[in-house]
């Protein structure tokens, strides 16, 4: 999908009608990251989103230029929205959103809220966010409007993280209340531990080793073909 799309999905009601089609609300899982590369990790995370937290569709918005990330070169938009498209390839439930690419410049997450939730009036936003993004709340720009347009779905490494301790923390508990934390708490989806990431990978594309098994190989093969992060060297 390039950009914002507000064409409604339909799907059967069910009801005594066979076939019968109506527009019907539906949740959006909110996905945004450099992707740069694209990895299983991001992948297992958003299909454990879509199942647990019973998400109809998964939104991949890659940034322009994250606001953490604003000293640091990133693969080329193009390269980064292509091999997400590559990757989630095969998965009917996940699409590609560019608009924030297509704004360029810094990607603000309150940005991109107002106009997915002007795009899709009537659907529910759920802001995909692991325990670090979610910690880092009250600094992001209009923190509390971000709570207005979507839904926190926090995620937990098994084993590794507490969503209950990070939503308990100050300043964080002060900014979403103790109702909105304990609900973030129970509805936290639980994913697999995947120690992947994407610093990993365009290390090791740096001083020639192998990336397998950690990217889809279609995103490999990219990568290899437009010789996408290696060292001046090579």
């Amino acid at each position: 999908m390039n950009g914002l799309d507000p064409r409604r999905p339909t799907r059967p009601t069910g009801g005594p009608a066979d076939g019968f089609q109506e527009l019907c609300a539906m949740r959006l899982g909110i996905y945004g990251g450099s992707f740069d590369p694209v990895h299983l990790g991001h992948l297992l995370v958003a299909e454990s989103c879509r199942e647990q937290a019973r998400l109809d569709r998964v939104l991949f918005v890659p940034a322009a230029t994250p606001p953490h990330k604003q000293g640091r070169r990133l693969a080329a938009a193009a390269d980064r929205k292509a091999m997400l498209a590559l990757a989630i390839g095969g998965q009917p439930a996940f699409e590609v959103v560019s608009a924030e690419l297509d704004r360029g410049g810094v990607s603000w997450t309150v940005d991109t809220l107002e106009a997915l939730a002007a795009a899709h009036p009537t659907d529910s936003l759920h802001l995909i966010l692991g325990p670090d993004a979610i910690a880092g709340l009250p600094t992001w720009r209009a923190p509390g409007r971000i709570l207005e347009l979507a839904t926190l779905l926090a995620v937990e490494r098994e084993g590794l993280d507490d969503i209950g301790a990070v939503v308990t923390g100050q300043p964080l508990l002060e900014l979403l209340g103790a109702a909105k934390a304990r609900q973030i708490a129970a509805d936290r989806v639980i994913c697999p531990a995947v120690g992947i990431r994407s610093t990993q990978l365009r290390s090791a594309v740096a001083v020639g080793r192998s990336i397998r098994y950690r990217t889809p190989a279609a995103v490999e093969r990219y990568i290899a073909t437009h010789e996408l992060y290696r060292s001046p060297s090579q």
